[in-house]
């Protein structure tokens, strides 16, 4: 039995639209909620959210169990935290802050199994092979594995080209967020500097065999980015849908009030 199917890496390498949500609650509930919404993938974010390794393991569990795909961010690109959450069960994983393509190089051989990279090989002890019952597991999961990673910064765009050359990295992400700071725009990614260079980004990216995404949730900005050629958009956060509703929720009944 070799490893699962990755929807997720062929719907992209089809050059396929994927609509996904956020997912920084670092809770099972919310997840499972999310997995029943109808989104084509749901990113775990271990960077910014309060995730940790069993949280996101069983945020993987729940989502599974759905038509939805489970992408896990990581909060740094280290080889040990990527070494887990594979073994944890991810099978798209994306990663922050990369900037050069000797960066990126280096993370493609965490996502694979030696000779050609330097996961560790411990399959009968991991939930992503259930546990010893997937017998294939190791000489087809490297396959199976959709590695993105984040540009968001001066060095990225600079390295875009050589990050681009890197094979195995399956798509990059452009953190509007992130790369709005480092042009000196903290808190406007709308400023015309930086909506210029994401779309320099979204062309450049275009012109090559990798995909590309963001996270847009102003729906103008997120048809934007997929008429510049993204296929892999996040459109929705939990946090701030939870937040929004909740809020409305009270200032709605407080009205209740004589």
């Amino acid at each position: 039995m070799p490893a699962p199917i990755n929807p997720f890496k062929a719907a992209l390498k089809n050059g396929e639209l994927q609509i996904g949500c956020w997912l920084s609650m670092a809770n099972g509930y919310a997840a499972e909620i999310s997995a029943t919404a109808g989104f084509d993938w749901l990113l775990i974010d271990n960077e910014h959210a309060t995730n940790d390794l069993r949280s996101t393991r069983d945020q993987l569990t729940m989502i599974d169990a759905s038509d939805s795909h489970p992408a896990v961010r990581v909060p740094v690109g280290e080889a040990w935290i990527i070494k887990q959450m594979l073994d944890a069960g991810a099978q798209t994983i994306l990663v922050p802050m990369v900037e050069s393509g000797a960066q990126a190089e280096q993370l493609v051989r965490a996502v694979r199994y030696p000779p050609a990279g330097m996961r560790g090989v411990g399959p009968t002890t991991a939930r992503a092979s259930r546990f010893g019952q997937i017998k294939d597991y190791i000489p087809t999961a490297d396959e199976q594995i959709c590695l993105l990673v984040q540009v968001e910064n001066r060095a990225g765009l600079a390295a875009l080209d050589d990050i681009l050359a890197v094979d195995g990295v399956d798509g990059v992400f452009i953190g509007p967020a992130d790369l709005a700071a480092d042009l000196g725009h903290l808190g406007n990614p709308g400023a015309p500097e930086v909506q210029a260079a994401i779309k320099e980004t979204f062309e450049r990216i275009a012109r090559s065999d990798k995909a590309s995404g963001t996270l847009a949730t102003d729906p103008a900005f997120a048809k934007h980015c997929i008429d510049l050629g993204a296929t892999f958009v996040a459109t929705a956060m939990d946090v701030t849908l939870f937040a929004n509703a909740v809020r409305g929720a009270a200032a709605d009944a407080q009205k209740l009030r004589g």
